[in-house]
């Protein structure tokens, strides 16, 4: 006992104890503990909770590590295993606390998350408190985008005034008395919400274009690309990224890869949806043609102005309403192949073919030439092409295999131009071929076709019909007249705010009365439309939009000179030119054999079944990010489509993390 209080100049005590030094960070304490390197990280909270003489709850405090970013949550294991030495200093702190999120809608609140929690938990946490289930987190992996810097513009909106309740430390349920889920949410101190997360499913429209104006718009594909460095690391916690008690975050929905959406079950990630491909459509993040452009905003326009009528009855009558359009809304439902599988089509005993007269052209340089009309024939997922219908049996003057290609269609309604661009995978690239319809019945049969067999399927999917029918509908909400100079000015126009339904180049494009006259033309195709029934009717056609689903990442390919883009969707990777963002070169996932990834380098190898691996270096990204979306999709491709079905979290870490 005489050596207790001599101290070495290693700065531990003769008797083997150390100093362990801690902040508490709720009591703004310094405190210093007598320890050695064989107590357990327990027994060091129960020493520390002691000295304290604190009444207080500490079963949600925990130790951090900051040095080295690491919570101490293996309370059996002992300081000389977690390697903590007189030189450490600890965190004592609350594993939950406050995070301000911006949702999809851009509404703000506040929400009680677990920092120590893995990312990919904490968002599922967070899902399930907004619908009471398991079904937002599991069907639609929603993710924390983490961009300071790039959004810099939007931190003014953040501080408003009246945007978080001031009850801040709710402990039991005020209506039945249960006890707050561990990730809690506040909703704001609007009357509509009352802590309700259901005021999520309710659209509200944007009030002034002022809120658009201060939004960050990507200018190019390389700003794009710049937007998708934020994405946060799924298998670390929050506190090992650096993220901070209040810190914003940005929740999006990150995989576009939707497991069936049943409006009767879920309206909060219908609307969610709806509310990111409209701004996402709004900011220009996604391109769309003009006609495209005025048939959203009349999806906007008819949703704000249904949403309006109803704030008062609607959350009581939704159920009503969805029973009346479920038969209509069985063809939207919208899965992981684009649509659910339908009895329509009956038995099949042969596979269905399409022949028609359709003008082919191969676009090359320096050459003038244009569409040359062939009798098509489109059997299983193999186009021929013949001089005349008479030569149909003898050898084709073209013929293409459609497996792995792109297809974008390239359609003008009002100049009844109905073309499909298809890029063939060959040896050494793409081969561009352009077809062109001459009608919307015969581009919808062959657009439906040509995608089926991009991915490997013939007519004879469940799907087809589908397809066409999609196609169909999503041409029939675009027509209207094309000259908005010769359109008389409605009578009434107060309700329509153009300036907050179209992106800003349309209303540097025209007059906001000229606008106000084309989104009331294309309203009378959606008039009739129900509420959920038009919300997704959006969703649809911004899936039907050629660039959906493409996250876009720089990136230096192996051989090349210079930096292009990487695009990754739910199927494939993509290859693309950075300024003109055309397709150089698709790979499937399906014919993926395996991935890895180089750490130190940056570099992402991927080899395949029957063609040469791909390398490539990430450039101004973190590879772990590409190297999540690729895992993440093939995830999601190996789910089975059962609402019951528990997600597997070890699953998507073992396909996403980084490997030792």
């Amino acid at each position: 006992m005489a050596l207790d209080g001599i101290r070495m100049p290693d700065g531990c005590y003769a008797d083997g104890t150390w100093e362990l030094k801690m902040h508490v960070t709720d009591l703004h304490r310094d405190v210093s503990l007598r320890v050695t390197g064989e107590i357990h990280v327990g027994g060091v909270m129960l020493k520390l909770a002691e000295k304290l003489d604190v009444k207080k709850d500490w079963s949600d405090h925990a130790l951090w590590w900051e040095k080295k970013k690491t919570w101490l949550l293996k309370t059996h294991w002992t300081l000389d295993k977690y390697g903590i030495q007189a030189d450490a200093r600890l965190l004592f702190t609350p594993q939950h606390k406050l995070l301000r999120l911006q949702l999809p809608n851009m509404k703000h609140m506040k929400v009680k998350v677990n920092f120590s929690d893995r990312v990919f938990k904490a968002v599922s946490d967070i899902c399930k408190t907004f619908s009471k289930s398991d079904v937002l987190s599991t069907l639609t992996i929603m993710h924390l985008s983490y961009q300071r810097v790039l959004y810099s513009l939007q931190w003014s909106i953040y501080s408003s005034p009246g945007l978080y309740s001031k009850t801040m430390t709710p402990t039991y349920d005020s209506r039945d008395g249960s006890p707050l889920s561990p990730t809690t949410a506040w909703f704001g101190d609007s009357p509509l919400s009352e802590g309700n997360p259901s005021i999520l499913a309710v659209s509200q429209p944007i009030s002034s274009p002022d809120i658009l104006a201060k939004l960050y718009k990507p200018q190019s594909l390389l700003d794009k690309a710049k937007i998708n460095q934020g994405w946060m690391d799924s298998s670390r916690s929050l506190m090992e990224q650096d993220v901070k008690e209040n810190e914003v975050l940005l929740l999006r929905f990150k995989y576009h890869s939707f497991f069936d959406l049943n409006p009767k079950y879920d309206a909060i990630r219908v609307n969610q949806l709806y509310e990111q491909a409209k701004w996402a459509i709004l900011l220009e993040e996604i391109e769309c043609t003009e006609e495209e452009m005025m048939m959203f905003a009349a999806l906007q326009y008819h949703i704000n102005k249904l949403s309006i009528m109803s704030s008062d009855n609607h959350m009581n009558n939704s159920e009503k309403e969805v029973d009346e359009v479920d038969a209509a809304l069985s063809d939207l439902e919208i899965t992981l192949e684009g649509g659910k599988t339908s009895n329509t089509l009956g038995d099949i005993t042969s596979i269905p073919e399409l022949a028609d007269y359709v003008k082919v052209f191969k676009p090359k340089k320096l050459t003038l030439k244009g569409y040359k009309q062939y009798w098509c024939t489109f059997k299983d997922i193999t186009i021929s092409c013949y001089k005349s219908k008479e030569e149909a049996h003898g050898t084709p003057s073209l013929q293409m295999n459609l497996r792995g290609c792109e297809v974008t269609p390239d359609v003008n309604i009002s100049a009844q131009k109905f073309n499909i661009k298809l890029l063939i995978p060959v040896a050494d690239g793409m081969n561009e071929i352009w077809l062109r319809c001459d009608a919307e019945k015969q581009y919808a049969h062959w657009m439906a076709a040509c995608r089926l067999a991009s991915k490997g399927k013939t007519m004879a999917d469940s799907s087809y019909n589908l397809e066409v029918h999609n196609i169909l509908s999503f041409l029939k909400m675009q027509h209207m007249n094309p000259d908005p100079q010769f359109i008389a000015e409605p009578a009434v126009t107060n309700d329509i705010n153009s300036e907050c339904l179209v992106s800003p180049r349309y209303l540097k494009k025209y007059k906001n009365k000229q606008i106000s006259a084309r989104i009331l033309e294309a309203h009378q195709n959606v008039a009739q439309m129900s509420l959920i029934e038009a919300k997704m009717r959006f969703i649809q056609a911004w899936q039907s939009l050629p660039e959906f689903g493409i996250t876009h990442f720089l990136a230096k390919f192996q051989g090349g000179k210079r930096d292009e883009l990487i695009g990754i969707t739910y199927n494939r990777l993509i290859r693309m030119d950075a300024n003109t963002g055309d397709a150089i070169k698709t790979w499937r996932f399906a014919n993926m054999k395996q991935w890895n990834v180089n750490w130190e380098i940056k570099m992402v190898t991927v080899e395949f079944a029957d063609e040469p691996s791909l390398a490539f270096i990430c450039a101004e990204v973190d590879c772990k990010v590409v190297h999540e979306f690729i895992g993440g999709y093939i995830f999601l491709s190996t789910r089975a489509k059962d609402q019951n079905e528990s997600l597997d979290e070890e699953m998507f870490y073992k396909l996403t993390r980084v490997r030792d």
